[in-house]
């Protein structure tokens, strides 16, 4: 993009500190990311951030991303030695998986439970992810829409929220946070395209036609086919935007299409999988072994 996008999360340093005093009482991490940009949307400091406690990978909303790419990063993550679920929360496809995955992530750990006469302990995980990756609506469909419940434990600060699942499960849940500063503007880009990052501190017309750029390659019969595009289109994406504002009739005085309305409709329809399933992260390009 013309101007980088630099973000300064100003509680990340306050997560930090939350989850090195909750993680001597959590057992296992569900992280949730978009599976639109199943990489991008991972943020890097996690690894560091959660040593090595077991880890769930959900890939959240695969009803708007593209089969192929969601199948193929299932088994990149796999391979990489994760547990991994695909989801929808909005509609909880997927979600009834969870508690069998936790408990298989967890199996050898529960056995030296039973062993200790520990039959029953609950399995406490903590649930991270991005702002906007669907980290609140997984909780809600698991707790069904139950009122988190508060409960003071040893090392856990008053405010965190322990939600209690059906199964023997109680789950942590943590404010969604970026990283303090993007390096790979590319990602930076897919973060703001997918709404991780609020719309209010980006250039809307910018990022409509750094979005327009991506789908002209990848998915362009999308384009054609929800924006009715007949013919050959533009090369440039800016002409492409107006082309689009035009078809949707968003004219202004003069004659002129109004750029700023058509790049508002178009992030909101890609966002809402209006335009088709799309995956803006390419699959790992690696050498077989």
């Amino acid at each position: 993009m013309q101007q980088s996008i630099q973000w300064f999360p100003g509680h990340m340093t306050r997560t930090r500190r939350r989850m090195a005093q909750v993680l001597p009482l959590i057992d296992m991490v569900i992280e949730v990311v978009d599976a639109r940009i199943p990489q991008s949307s991972r943020n890097p400091d996690l690894d560091e951030l959660l040593a090595k406690k077991p880890r769930l990978l959900i890939l959240n909303k695969a009803d708007i991303a593209d089969e192929t790419a969601t199948a193929a990063w299932v088994r990149e993550f796999r391979r990489q030695g994760y547990a991994v679920i695909t989801m929808d929360c909005k509609n909880g496809n997927g979600v009834s998986k969870i508690v069998p995955a936790m408990r298989e992530v967890l199996k050898d750990k529960i056995e030296q439970w039973t062993q200790k006469g520990m039959e029953g302990r609950p399995i406490r995980s903590l649930v991270v992810g991005i702002p906007n990756s669907g980290k609140s609506s997984l909780i809600n469909r698991l707790t069904k829409g139950a009122k988190a419940k508060v409960e003071d434990r040893p090392g856990v600060t008053r405010d965190q929220k322990w939600f209690l699942v059906d199964g023997g499960v109680q789950l942590l849940d943590t404010p969604g946070v970026l990283w303090p500063k993007f390096e790979d503007q590319t990602v930076a880009a897919k973060l703001a395209f997918t709404g991780a990052i609020r719309d209010e501190v980006l250039d809307s017309e910018e990022l409509a036609f750094e979005l327009l750029k991506v789908l002209m390659v990848d998915y362009e019969p999308l384009l054609r086919a929800r924006y009715k595009l007949e013919g050959d289109l533009p090369d440039d994406a800016w002409e492409l935007l107006q082309l689009i504002g035009r078809k949707r009739g968003m004219l202004i005085s003069g004659g002129e299409i109004d750029t700023l309305r058509a790049s508002v409709m178009l992030l909101d329809e890609y966002r809402g999988g209006k335009l088709g399933r799309i995956t803006l992260d390419p699959i790992i390009k690696r050498e077989e072994s």
